[in-house]
């Protein structure tokens, strides 16, 4: 009789834990703080394994410039977008081990705006890091990428960061909303394959120094991580691009990139720098900005995205799925997006007319 009774608790112990952790992830993952960033990882983690061709690793100039929809309609190239706001470089290389758990895209493609940034600046609001480590599944990767991108000593710990219920558990509200039950499993298809329209208009002149001569350091933090990223691909063979989306870039600005490039051709990958081609993108200035040059709207986007487009089929081999019944969604995402296109359009058209401009930073 003990006999049998002492293995009944250490049974029941378990059963116990069992039911706790599988009610405790489902539930963590519905009070993660909802918006554009949670949407777009539980949709990156509904595609189906290995239809990728390309995935898109960086920061907020990654989601509002180009449109995965209008690629796939217009090329039948599959791209999706990992992408969180301010994200640090030192985030790149766990999102793309990541995203080898359930794709083999042919290629990466990686932003780089925020390589010109002290790491300092970027630590001193871990929002940015949580962008990432909060939207990532629980997994054996997840507490490697906290462990590499939160010191020990950070003023929350790191406990907080591996078991995120404890900052949002007071986001019980999240469990009335539908679609965060339909996030319980952090799957959850994204409508527009992670693309983020915007319609706002905030106009600056061109900037002069596109396609400018010298070369200035970029932060030795950022220089390490950029090595290592590459030094990581080349060990796993794995295609890469490195991007700079066009934007009000000042020239320093314009010479960190040409020492970034430097360093990634000389490693064997190709470095484009959108803002040595205004004139091939059409990008205007005045009208296709939602924030004063920061952030493309729907009309700069859909420039951004062609230009893009026609960079990838020159330069890399990548298949047109179009017609292939296992990417019925793509049609689907990309039905929607003309649809919303035209809308944004007229709006956007609309706001220069009246010069109804986004308010800046500066007015709140």
């Amino acid at each position: 009789m003990n006999n049998t009774r002492d293995y009944k608790i250490p049974i029941q112990i378990f059963l116990f834990l069992a039911i706790f952790l599988a009610l405790l992830v489902p539930v963590s993952y519905m009070v993660r703080t909802n918006g554009d960033v949670k949407d777009r990882f539980a949709g990156f983690y509904a595609e189906k394994k290995d239809s990728l061709d390309v995935v898109m690793i960086g920061s907020s100039p990654v989601f509002p410039y180009y449109a995965a929809p209008k690629l796939w309609g217009e090329t039948g190239i599959a791209m999706y977008p990992l992408s969180t706001n301010v994200q640090r470089p030192a985030a790149m290389r766990y999102l793309v081990e990541e995203a080898e758990k359930t794709q083999s895209p042919s290629l990466y493609i990686f932003e780089m705006r925020m390589f010109t940034m002290e790491e300092k600046g970027l630590m001193d609001n871990m929002a940015y890091t949580r962008g990432v480590t909060d939207n990532l599944r629980y997994s054996s990767l997840r507490t490697k990428a906290i462990q590499g991108l939160v010191p020990e000593d950070d003023g929350e710990g790191r406990l907080s960061y591996y078991i995120d219920i404890m900052k949002y558990h007071t986001n019980w509200k999240m469990l009335a909303l539908p679609s965060e039950w339909a996030n319980m499993f952090y799957h959850h298809s994204h409508p527009l394959k992670g693309y983020t329209f915007r319609d706002e208009v905030g106009p600056q002149p061109m900037p002069s120094c596109g396609g400018g001569k010298g070369v200035l350091e970029i932060p030795e933090e950022q220089e390490t991580y950029l090595r290592e990223l590459i030094a990581y691909l080349q060990e796993e063979g794995k295609e890469a691009l490195f991007i700079v989306s066009p934007y009000g870039e000042s020239p320093e600005e314009q010479q960190m990139f040409n020492y970034m490039a430097g360093i990634v051709e000389d490693s064997g990958y190709s470095f484009l720098n959108m803002n040595d081609y205004y004139e091939e993108i059409g990008i205007v200035f005045e009208e296709d900005f939602a924030d004063y040059g920061s952030h493309t709207n729907a009309v700069g986007a859909e420039k951004c995205t062609e230009f893009l487009g026609k960079y990838l089929k020159a330069h890399y081999g990548l298949s047109d799925h179009r017609g292939d019944v296992s990417y019925a969604s793509w049609d689907n995402s990309y039905a929607l997006w003309k649809e919303r296109q035209d809308e944004a359009v007229r709006t956007v058209r609309e706001r220069i007319a009246n010069e109804d401009y986004a308010p800046r930073e500066e007015d709140f």
